[in-house]
């Protein structure tokens, strides 16, 4: 880490009264400097709870808007515009629209990985972590559309037994855990417990001890007594699960699990986004009242 880099931070994020958030997808260095890391809905909850009047927000940019929408009165960075969501640019709202259209009658349950205007055109949104207990608190009878994580959605469904179409989209990094990855993983290290993300492919996530969120893996390996893992997630979330568990061993289904926009900002980045209040994340004031609503209904 570049500790003059580290510093100049410290003394620009003082002068803004600034909070740096970090996914649990982001790189160590960014982690390491954050102020909170975490998922994207609870570090946007925990901003919004803050007396800090500029979030730097360190993830993808559904995230940062996420943020805005629950703090509307707060200045919003997001230090790498290009910083995207492959999944959630799969949907549009005028997609959505015409979805809805084809399947009148559905409630339409948004996973919280998608950007704002399809936030406004849904019914209610959701995480990975609460998205079983959500759906199981609908009436039974309750048709549902489900955007845009088709895995999540299947898993959802597998979990539930509820009648839900699923949009196509999905996360190409988790698409990378097969159920062969997941298999020779297990195979290298029988004794270990396997953790999967349910953005996964159903049959990956068949092969695994545990389909969990990334905040859920957190809490699950702090509570266990067994002392290996195999983690079928981005890599990212290795440095919270070391730093949390000295005596544990963690192991990567696959070297290759890495989500390129994860990766994309760096300290220079966070640098300069605090030095030059770069660049700031908006979203319509009638947009942002119509994804809040959705995201309350869940809340």
């Amino acid at each position: 880490m570049d500790e003059a880099l580290v510093k100049e931070i410290a003394i620009l994020k003082k002068q803004h009264n600034a909070v740096i958030l970090a996914h649990n997808y982001e790189s160590d260095e960014i982690q390491a400097i954050a102020d909170y890391t975490g998922d994207s809905l609870g570090l946007s909850r925990t901003a919004a709870k803050t007396d800090a009047d500029v979030i730097v927000f360190c993830g993808v940019f559904f995230m940062a808007e996420t943020a805005k929408i629950l703090s509307p009165q707060k200045k919003v960075l997001l230090p790498d515009l290009n910083a995207g969501c492959p999944m959630a640019d799969m949907i549009t709202a005028e997609k959505l629209r015409a979805f809805k259209a084809a399947n009148p009658g559905r409630t339409v349950i948004c996973y919280v990985n998608s950007t704002a205007e399809v936030k406004a055109e849904s019914d209610i949104c959701c995480t990975s972590a609460n998205a079983i207990d959500l759906v199981k608190a609908l009436p039974v009878d309750e048709k549902i559309l489900f955007v845009p994580d088709m895995h999540l959605g299947r898993f959802v469904a597998e979990k539930t037994g509820r009648d839900i179409i699923c949009w196509k989209g999905f996360c190409p990094t988790h698409m990378k855990i097969t159920a062969d990855v997941v298999r020779s993983a297990r195979q290298r290290h029988p004794l270990a417990i396997v953790l999967i993300h349910p953005e996964c492919m159903w049959e990956a996530v068949q092969e695994a001890d545990e389909a969990l969120s990334t905040g859920q893996m957190l809490a699950f390996v702090k509570k266990s007594e067994a002392k290996e893992f195999v983690i079928a997630t981005e890599k990212g979330i290795l440095y919270q699960l070391r730093k949390d568990n000295p005596g544990k061993e963690f192991y990567m289904a696959s070297p290759d699990i890495v989500c390129p926009n994860m990766k994309k900002i760096n300290l220079l980045k966070v640098r300069d986004a605090l030095l030059k209040m770069q660049y700031e994340v908006t979203v319509d004031r009638v947009l942002a009242v119509k994804a809040k609503q959705a995201i309350d209904r869940m809340l």
